[in-house]
Parts: C-alpha cells; structure tokens; sequence
C-alpha cells in the first residue's frame, strides 16, 4: 500500500520550519561582531533573502526536471557524476542535517538555562532531539500534524513579536539609510567588507532549509509542481520574516547588549515586555525551536534513504517501516547530532555547517546550466525565472561569501573540506557497482 503524500501547504511550512529557528534567533550577536551598522545588518538580511530566494528559484527547476528525493545527492549524481552525488549525499548525511539539528537544540538548551540557570542547556538539547525523532519515527500523517502545528505556533510568535516591537516606547536609535558616522550608522562601505562577507554565512545559515522540499519530494504530490511552489513560498515568507524580525532586534535591543551573545530574541524580548514577560517569551522561542529540529529530523533520514536504494553496501540505511518511514537513518542522525552537542561549540559549529552546505549548493545550481544544456529545452516543467541571471546571481554572491570566509576562517572551513575528502575516501573503499547514473533521466550531450 503507497504511504500517504504531503501536500503543498505541509511542504511549505516544512520550507519554513527549517529556515525560522537557530538562525535567525541566535546569529545576529555574531553578525554584530563584524558589521556595526543598522543599515549593514539589514542589508545582510536583504542580500541573503536574494540568495536563498535565486537558489530555491533554480532548485525549482532541478525539482520538477527530477522529482525524487535526495536533493544535491539526486541532482549532481544526475548532472555531473555519481561521485558528485556521494560526496553531497555524504555531507548530508553526516553533517547537513545532523549539525543544524545540534544548534537549534543547543540554542534551545541556552535560551532555556538563561531563564532556568539551574537547567542543563546540554542535557536538555539532548533529551528534545531523542524525543522528536521518536515522534518522526511512526507514519508521515503523524509526523505532518506535529509539524504543521509547530510551524503555524512559530509564525504566530513571531509575528506577535513583530507588532510588540513596533509599539515600544523607547526604542534604539539607528538608522535605516546609508549616513557617514559611527555606530549602528555606518555608510555603504559597510556591505563591501570582508566583514560583510563572512558575516553572510551566518545570514546564510538562518536562511539554510529553503531547500528542504527537495529532500523529500517523493514524499509530496505532485512533486514536479508542487516542490517549486514550496520552495518559492516558503523562501518569501521567510525573507520577510526574517527582514522585520532583525529591524526589531535592532529597534528593542542595544546591539552592544547583543554582541557575541546567543540568546538575541531573549535579550530583546526582555526590553520589549520587561523582565517577567521578556522571559516567558524566551521560553516561547525556546519551545519553538522544537520546530526547527522537527524539519531537520523529517528530512534529513530521506537522503540516506536514497543513497541506501542506490547504493548496496548502504542499503541498510533504507531501511523503512510498514508506513515508509526511514527509522535506520533517523536514528543514525540523531546519534550524530548528539555526538556534535556534547562536543561541540555553538559558533565553531555554525561557522562549519555554513561553509560546507553553501559549497554544496553552489555546485548544484551550477548545475543548472548542465542540464539546461542536456536537456536542450525539451521539458514541460518549470522554468527558472530570470535564468540566467537569477542563477548568476546566487554563484557570485556564494562564491564571494565562500572566498572571504576561507581567508577569514580557514580552521573552520578546512574542516568543511574535510569532511568531503572524508567522503572521497569512503566513495573509493566501497565504489558502487552500479549506480542510478546509469540509468540517468537526464539525456546526455550528443
């Protein structure tokens, strides 16, 4: 019996439970370590909504020429190579979706223990992400309802929040334009420093999950028109979101007060409704976070699932249960995202993941032009709006902000790096006898 398919609302929210959370709730006080200026935070916001909006506009078309799930694994095994695909497919099953998964319950931990210093923040982390994947470890229809309710509780928060913010009495004073002076009101100069740069891949991080649908497309119906539009939603709503959100942490909060600091919507919670209100807010953000680690959790296990269709000496990561739930590879992440919070630190952790997905989204939508190519016009379904400039776009500003946070972060981004070769050597020790490349749908050049 075929298990039961998301629909397109489902897999919006999916798209927007994977986005909203860790990053947006905790990056800004890293943000304000390089950038000290209102507008320059908010410009990284801007630019960084363009990048996750180009890259689900081109992963739109990648989805509907090859609606399967696995995501970079499925579409550069398809486009370049079989090896291509592994390496992705290796990153997301070991880190990709393990790491976001280990930060959104650290924060979680960390929110909850500056409310409760008695709290273990690490324990606590720890106990939410055996719980989720427990809960994600039945039938999708379960799993669906879990994740709908806590998706639609994260956006009505926020936007409470939002509409709080713009009523306060005595707000911080910044500028939203470009002026010459100091503080958070500094010039243009701002959005074209190596600061900015490196600073967009925390942005990009906060933004990382616009993706997700293609993960799990097999999952959704209709997956060839469906999965663009989640993908388009989700990353609008969130872009926006995430715009307004930023201004009022700038607006309640004095970014000194925020510098370096993890629990952001804490802190400014806290000068918009005073102390006792301020935390259970917190506590809100906290519970709400839950959210995030449900999307990670949901997805996540679908990569290794495919890889373990495609792959024999990997076949037991297919494993699924009478309702088509990957519970061997839900396990296997959990374990992982464990290992990272009792080893790990938050903003090394960040750093890391941040580097190694955007590398791997930069060669899927280079991909693009391949297929394009292959393809020589002959599909019916969706086309990337703006190509080729929207395409352009998102390379150049990926590889400015991968050029700059390898100058500026080389340990963390060598690790990233690593963690591929890593990945190489796997591929090499067990090569695959047969491969899905081999029975590729995407026509190769004549």
């Amino acid at each position: 019996m075929p298990h039961r398919k998301m629909k397109v609302f489902t897999a919006t929210l999916i798209v927007i439970a994977s986005m909203i959370g860790t990053g947006v709730f905790t990056s800004l006080g890293f943000q304000l370590m390089g950038v000290h200026s209102g507008f320059g935070i908010l410009m990284l916001w801007l630019v960084g909504g363009v990048i996750a909006l180009c890259g689900a506009l081109c992963y739109g078309e990648l989805a509907s020429a090859m609606p399967r799930s696995g995501g970079e694994y499925h579409y550069l095994s398809e486009i370049f190579h079989p090896f291509a695909g592994f390496l992705s497919g290796w990153v997301s099953s070991t880190v990709a979706f393990a790491a976001p998964t280990a930060l959104a319950a650290m924060a979680l931990g960390t929110y909850v223990n500056k409310v409760f210093p008695s709290t273990n923040p690490v324990i606590l982390g720890a106990a939410v992400i055996v719980i989720v994947t427990f809960i994600h470890s039945f039938n999708l229809r379960q799993s669906a309802r879990f994740q709908n309710i806590f998706t639609m509780l994260e956006i009505v928060l926020i936007l409470f929040f939002i509409v709080a913010g713009f009523i306060l009495e005595t707000p911080q004073t910044f500028s939203l334009l470009p002026q010459q002076s100091t503080a958070l009101n500094e010039g243009w100069h701002s959005i074209f420093s190596s600061s900015f740069a490196v600073s967009l891949i925390y942005v990009s991080y906060a933004y990382s999950g616009w993706n997700t649908a293609t993960y799990m497309a097999s999952d959704i119906e209709n997956p060839r028109k469906n999965v663009p539009k989640a993908l388009f939603y989700g990353t609008v709503i969130v872009m926006v979101l995430y715009i307004l959100l930023n201004y009022i942490f700038l607006y309640s909060a004095p970014a000194k007060e925020m510098q370096g600091q993890v629990e952001v919507g804490l802190i400014s919670a806290v000068h918009i409704f005073g102390l006792k209100i301020g935390n259970m807010m917190g506590m809100m953000i906290a519970l709400l976070l839950i959210a995030s680690i449900s999307s990670f959790v949901l997805a996540g296990p679908r990569v290794a699932q495919v890889m373990g269709e495609d792959l024999p000496q990997l076949s037991f990561l297919s494993i699924t249960n009478k309702h088509g739930v990957p519970y061997v590879a839900k396990i296997i992440q959990g374990f992982i995202s464990l290992l990272l919070i009792l080893t790990a630190s938050f903003g090394k952790v960040l750093l890391y993941i941040g580097f190694t997905l955007s590398l791997s989204t930069f060669f899927t939508v280079l991909g693009l032009f391949i297929l394009r190519a292959r393809m020589k016009g002959k599909t019916d379904g969706y086309k990337t709006f703006g190509y080729p400039v929207t395409p352009i776009v998102f390379l150049a500003l990926s590889a400015w902000m991968l050029f700059f946070t390898m100058k500026e972060h080389p340990k963390e981004s060598l690790l990233g790096l690593g963690t591929i070769l890593a990945g190489s050597a796997v591929y090499f020790i067990k090569k695959p006898a047969t491969s899905i490349h081999e029975k590729s749908i995407v026509p190769e050049n004549n």
